[in-house]
């Protein structure tokens, strides 16, 4: 699933639960669905979670130069990407 965007994700949990609400399925269907929007749930979760580690490390960093002197547009120049 790494492959996987976190909107491909969210649209495919929607459409699980979607599933789940309005059609009548078999119990095994159902419990099948479920687990599947359980695993989805778990992996938007963790992107999210790595994505806010991510932010916080860069505000954390911008705010750690701008405490020791040196201005965002100085070090843009000099920052490796990501």
């Amino acid at each position: 699933m790494s492959e996987l965007s976190y909107e491909e994700a969210v649209k495919q949990l929607e459409e699980i639960v979607r599933r789940l609400e309005n059609e009548d399925i078999p119990l095994e269907e159902a419990l099948g669905s479920f687990k599947e929007g359980v695993r989805l749930s778990r992996y938007c979760r963790e992107k999210l979670a790595e994505i806010e580690f991510q932010v916080e490390y860069l505000l954390k960093e911008e705010q750690g130069k701008e405490e020791n002197g040196v201005s965002p547009e100085e070090t843009e120049e000099n920052d490796e990407p990501l």
